[in-house]
């Protein structure tokens, strides 16, 4: 097997404002799990690696609905496009784990993207102190950030082990 080797994603400053750090940590992850899924061809990147049916592809189209969730959902109290129908999530809480066929790698990476620009986007009209309602919890801004960070490391976490037994490449 070649053994292949990512080349670092930038790390995000170590100074600045509160503000900064927070988001610069978020869109560290993001290109990270981009980075993960980028490369693979459809084969690879639906293998399944757990019992649960764990796939690269499913993990990036599962951080899809968490990005629009948190960010448009919630920060924004506005209803976005979602990769899956209600009806899908109805029959199957499980559905955005596991993307459908013509869901190809360039489609959850172009999607993905979009989501992250439009998460985003919508941080940047909000202040970090901004409490929302989240279902039975309120959270703030400042939560959501930290909250993203916890999420996109276990999940990049879960793609380094991933890629590397596709491909042996290993990095950021």
């Amino acid at each position: 097997m070649r053994r292949s080797v990512f080349i670092m994603v930038t790390e995000p400053s170590q100074t600045g404002t509160e503000r900064e750090i927070l988001e610069g940590m978020v869109d560290f992850y993001r290109a990270v799990v981009v980075r993960k899924l980028e490369g693979l061809d459809e084969v690879a990147a639906r293998r399944v690696f757990t019992p649960t049916g764990l796939s690269p592809i499913g993990v990036v189209n599962h951080l899809i609905g968490v990005e629009l969730w948190w960010y448009l959902e919630v920060l924004e109290s506005t209803l976005p496009e979602y990769p899956w129908t209600e009806t899908d999530y109805e029959a199957d809480r499980d559905c955005d784990w596991k993307p459908s066929t013509d869901r190809t790698v360039n489609v959850v990476l172009a999607d993905y993207r979009r989501a992250c620009a439009l998460a985003r986007d919508a941080a940047a009209r909000h202040h970090l102190d901004e409490i929302r309602d989240a279902g039975s919890r309120r959270v703030s801004l400042r939560w959501i950030h930290v909250h993203m960070i916890e999420e996109l490391a276990r999940h990049s976490g879960h793609l380094d082990l991933m890629r590397e037994s596709i491909d042996g490449a290993t990095g950021d």
